[in-house]
């Protein structure tokens, strides 16, 4: 009981790449990939897309886009709770506008 009590929830996050063809451009972003990643929250989803997705061990074999870098997009879809588009900066993630994504 107390075990069930002290459980995080973790809820299934809908998450999509978008990165542009070459390092360091800032138009013509494609989705590369989608996936569902269980996370607690979308700070803890940024973590785990962002390890996940730049050790070569860890990588999904149908993955075909390159190690997450400076200026790639991630899409956060909470359904009825929103959509969510962070960009990974120098400093970390940073929430941004949808119109990014040309």
């Amino acid at each position: 009981m107390i075990k069930m009590l002290t459980k995080k929830a973790y809820n299934p996050y809908d998450v999509t790449i978008f990165q542009t063809p070459r390092y360091r451009e800032h138009r013509g972003y494609k989705e590369v990939y989608r996936t569902t990643i269980p996370a607690s929250s979308r700070k803890e989803c940024l973590h785990e897309m962002f390890s996940r997705f730049n050790v070569t061990d860890r990588i999904p074999a149908n993955y075909k886009g390159r190690f997450m870098s400076t200026g790639d997009i991630i899409l956060i879809d909470e359904g009825r709770g929103g959509q969510y588009y962070y960009q990974l900066k120098s400093g970390g993630w940073e929430l941004v506008n949808r119109i990014n994504i040309r």
